[in-house]
C-alpha cells in the first residue's frame, strides 16, 4: 500500500429520509480542523435516492468538496448496498481518513467497509486529533508523523485508550454523536458535486425491505435539551427521582441520569449522560447526587453552566461545577424549587 497516494479528510454524510443527520454536521466540523492540521481538504460522501439536492447543506457545514452516490437500490438503508457504495468510493478516490457516525447506521456500516478496503477502524471514539505516533518517542523506533490519533472509552469506559493505524488507509473511526461541534453555517455556500456509481446488482445478499415501522416514544432526546437535571445514585430511590422531576418542569428542562441509576434500573438508557452514555451540552446541567467519575463527567463538561449538589464536600463533580453546594439532596432540590416558582410567579 502506498500510503502517499491516500489524501482528504472524508466524512459519511449519513441521510434518512432524504433528510441529513445531525452527526454529519458534527463529523464536518470536525474534519475541518483535522484538515487543517493536514493542509488539505474536506470531502463529504452522501449516499442514497435522490438526495444530490442535499449537498448544498453539507457545504453550508464545511465540505468543501460533496461525493454523491445516487442510484434507487439507495432508497433505505440496508448494509450490502451501502458498503458497496461507500468502499467503492474509498478505493477510487482513496482518502487519507474517513470518518463515520457511530449511529445504528454507522456502526454497520463503518467496520464491513473497513473489511473490505482491508483497513482498521477506532469505534466509538470520542476525541480525535493529528499527532505523533508513538505518542512518545521509544529508541530504535520510527516515530511517525501526521498521524490521527483516535481516542475512545475501552473497558466499560473505565479507561481511555488512544489508537493509530500507521501503516493502512485510510485511517477510519467511528464517531459518538454529540462530542464533536457543528461550524457555523456558511450561509449561501454551494456545493462541488462529484457524481459516482459504481453500479449495483442486487443478489442474494441484498435485504428485502418488506415494511418499515417507525418507532414512537414519548422520551425526549437529552442531546437536545438546554436545561438538563441530571440525578445519580445520591438520589436514593426511583421515587425520589420525583424531585427532580419538579424542578425539570419549572426550569422547562429534561430530566437525565448517570450511569449506576440506569444499572440499578431506575431509568432507562436513553437518560443516561457519560462516555458509556450520551455527551450533552445544555445551557445548564444540574448534577444532583452524582459523585463526579471521570466517566460521567465526559459526557457533559462542555456544558454552558454546571450546578452540583451533593453531600460530599470532597466529591469530584465539584471540581467541574460552576455552582456547587454541599447538603442533603432531599431537602435543597424542594427548597430551590419552590424558589424558582416564587421567582416565576413574580416576574409575570
Amino acid at each position: 500500500m502506498n500510503l502517499e497516494e491516500y489524501k482528504g479528510v472524508y466524512v459519511f454524510a449519513q441521510q434518512v429520509d432524504n433528510e441529513i443527520s445531525s452527526i454529519a454536521f458534527e463529523l464536518l466540523g470536525k474534519a475541518k480542523d483535522l484538515a487543517k492540521d493536514l493542509n488539505t481538504d474536506v470531502t463529504a460522501v452522501l449516499i442514497g435516492s435522490g438526495v444530490k439536492g442535499l449537498a448544498d447543506q453539507l457545504a453550508e457545514y464545511g465540505a468543501d468538496k460533496v461525493i454523491v452516490v445516487d442510484d434507487p437500490e439507495l432508497k433505505d438503508y440496508r448494509t450490502e448496498p451501502y458498503a458497496h457504495a461507500l468502499a467503492s468510493v474509498i478505493n477510487k478516490y482513496k482518502p487519507e481518513i474517513m470518518l463515520v457516525g457511530a449511529t445504528a447506521i454507522g456502526r454497520d456500516l463503518g467496520p464491513r467497509v473497513s473489511a473490505r478496503v482491508a483497513t482498521g477502524l477506532t469505534a466509538d471514539c470520542t476525541v480525535l486529533e493529528i499527532g505523533d505516533f508513538p505518542l512518545q518517542a521509544v529508541p530504535g523506533q520510527e516515530q511517525l508523523h501526521n498521524q490521527l490519533l483516535m481516542t475512545r472509552p475501552a473497558f466499560g469506559g473505565n479507561t481511555i485508550a488512544t489508537i493509530a493505524c500507521p501503516y493502512n488507509r485510510p485511517q477510519m473511526a467511528t464517531v459518538r454523536a454529540g462530542v464533536m461541534q457543528k461550524i457555523a453555517p456558511i450561509k449561501g455556500a454551494k456545493a462541488n458535486v462529484e457524481e459516482f456509481n459504481p453500479g449495483f446488482t442486487p443478489d442474494n445478499k441484498y435485504v428485502e425491505i418488506l415494511d418499515i415501522v417507525k418507532a414512537v416514544t414519548n422520551t425526549v432526546d437529552i442531546m437536545d435539551a438546554k436545561i438538563l437535571v441530571s440525578g445519580g445514585r445520591g438520589v436514593g430511590s426511583p421515587e425520589n427521582f420525583k424531585i427532580l422531576e419538579d424542578l425539570a418542569e419549572v426550569l422547562g428542562g429534561t430530566v437525565s441520569c448517570s450511569r449506576a441509576v440506569v444499572d440499578s434500573g431506575w431509568k432507562p438508557k436513553d437518560l443516561q449522560v457519560g462516555q458509556t452514555g450520551k455527551t450533552v451540552r445544555p445551557n445548564v446541567y444540574f448534577a444532583i447526587g452524582i459523585s463526579g467519575a471521570i466517566q460521567h463527567v465526559a459526557g457533559m463538561e462542555e456544558s454552558d453552566i454546571i450546578v452540583a449538589i451533593n453531600k460530599d464536600a470532597d466529591a469530584p463533580i465539584f471540581d467541574v461545577a460552576d455552582y456547587g453546594v454541599v447538603g442533603d439532596l432531599n431537602k435543597i432540590v424542594p427548597k430551590l424549587t419552590e424558589a424558582l416558582k416564587a421567582e416565576i410567579a413574580a416576574a409575570k
